[in-house]
């Protein structure tokens, strides 16, 4: 299980730099970020060595932040894995809230990201069908 940052932010010009700058003045090493937005806020999610002060940082400075549980998998360099990836979670009968692939730096791999409801048990399912899970 990895610990993944989520942050509530104005969809305006500098609400990127506003958070990134925060995090990384703190020293903080932010490995990868995602966004989705809407007309007014979007949700940024980002993986960071210290999530837990990162969060802290950004509340104080007026943000809403959470720290979510998601999986890290890693997966082949391939075509087709990541669709190999999603046929044995369909297999396994466990809903996917939402997935993002990234890069490990450790493995110089991809790397899956994703949030489920039964993580645990995804986690259990990925592991006894030969899947890596960062941790």
């Amino acid at each position: 299980m990895i610990q993944q940052l989520s942050i509530f932010a104005p969809n305006v010009k500098g609400s990127m730099v506003k958070i990134t700058k925060l995090v990384s003045d703190a020293g903080i090493d932010i490995y990868n970020v995602v966004t989705n937005d809407s007309a007014e806020y979007g949700i940024v999610r980002m993986l960071v060595t210290e999530p837990e002060l990162a969060s802290e940082l950004l509340i104080s400075n007026g943000y809403m932040c959470n720290i979510n549980k998601v999986i890290g998998v890693k997966i082949p360099d391939e075509v087709g894995s990541l669709t190999n990836l999603l046929l044995t979670i369909e297999m396994c009968n466990i809903n996917i809230d939402y997935l993002y692939v990234s890069y490990s730096r450790d493995s110089k791999t991809p790397l899956a990201v994703i949030h489920a409801q039964g993580y645990a048990e995804l986690e259990e399912s990925l592991i006894s069908k030969g899947y890596e899970i960062v941790r």
